[in-house]
């Protein structure tokens, strides 16, 4: 099974105000950006720093949610999108409406690093966070713009924090970091609670598949106990146990891997290609407070082209299990 790799560092970019970032993020749904996106910027940065001549290795990365605002229209049971307003056609007529959900929110980015300099003089750590930040300053962040943030300036300063070899150093060290990252919400894969779903739900209907157990998790369901007094009301409660949501975790294969350039209009005519879709998995939203250890927070890739799998894990265990009834 795959394993968040080693690192030594973790590189601290808090308090990055974003605009207009891509709320949508698969075909069934929205409201925070795909993890996938995040591990592409965290390429790019790589790519970008490499560039620079500052000597980072990206290894995996952590989304430290402190706001957010989804762009959609207020009030009424079923919320539209707020779309903008294209160019006109070179015939005056309207252009074709494509719904873009869009959304502006406040992070902060913890980057699992390692990297030769720092090990050899700690003291350039600050420097090169600091030139890190910039470089992030001019990218996009999921189809987002990054504008001034409102933090006081203390808070938007990026730092590097050294970790020790020893596991026991590690979590004492982690459990002091998480306090800086409040308030605020991080996303983690619960695996667990899709199996445990699928389970409870075979021990009613029988035949029960992941993806009933993957709509039920996706939905609040409501249960009635009817009392035993008829001239009561009857009790209602519900399963939604925490801030629960279904989430994509990657892409799977639908096709062989074709040579470069082989398929038309494709973004990259140097790179092998193939086409995919979404896999989908249960995610949950926890006050960073909660995390024992670093890798919990962090978000790592588990590419297997052989098995058609370019999947995003995050190795988040639960103190104590959920149990569905």
């Amino acid at each position: 099974m795959a394993k968040c790799p080693y690192f030594e560092y973790l590189l601290v970019i808090p308090h990055i105000r974003v605009q207009n970032a891509n709320s949508i993020s698969s075909p069934l749904t929205h409201g925070f950006p795909s993890m996938t996106a995040f591990l592409g910027l965290m390429w790019a940065l790589e790519r970008k720093t490499t560039e620079a001549g500052v000597d980072l290795q990206f290894n995996a990365i952590g989304v430290v949610a402190h706001s957010h605002e989804e762009q959609v229209t207020e009030g009424g049971f079923v919320n539209s999108l707020r779309l903008t307003r294209n160019p006109i056609d070179k015939d005056g007529s309207t252009a074709a409406i494509v719904e873009e959900g869009r959304m502006h929110m406040e992070i902060s980015l913890v980057f699992a690093v390692q990297s030769l300099t720092l090990l050899k003089d700690l003291t350039q750590a600050e420097s090169l966070a600091a030139k890190v930040r910039d470089l992030l300053s001019q990218m996009r962040i999921a189809g987002g713009s990054v504008i001034p943030s409102k933090a006081p300036r203390y808070k938007q300063q990026p730092y590097i924090v050294a970790f020790e070899n020893d596991d026991t150093a590690r979590e004492a060290l982690f459990r002091k970091l998480r306090l800086r990252l409040l308030p605020g919400f991080v996303l983690v894969e619960r695996q667990d609670l899709l199996e445990q779903r699928q389970t409870a739900l075979k021990a009613q209907q029988g035949h029960a598949s992941p993806l009933d157990a993957w709509l039920s998790l996706s939905r609040i369901n409501w249960h009635s106990t009817a009392n035993e007094d008829p001239a009561k009301k009857a009790d209602w409660s519900h399963d939604r146990n925490g801030w629960v949501v279904p989430i994509p975790l990657g892409y799977g294969a639908l096709s062989e891997l074709q040579p470069a350039g082989s398929v038309a209009n494709t973004r990259d005519k140097e790179t092998p290609f193939r086409f995919v879709e979404s896999l989908y998995g249960i995610g949950e939203w926890l006050s960073p407070h909660r995390l024992q250890s670093a890798e919990q927070l962090l978000w790592y890739a588990d590419s297997q082209p052989e098995n058609g799998l370019y999947r995003c894990r995050n190795d988040y265990r639960p103190a104590e299990t959920h149990h569905f009834d």
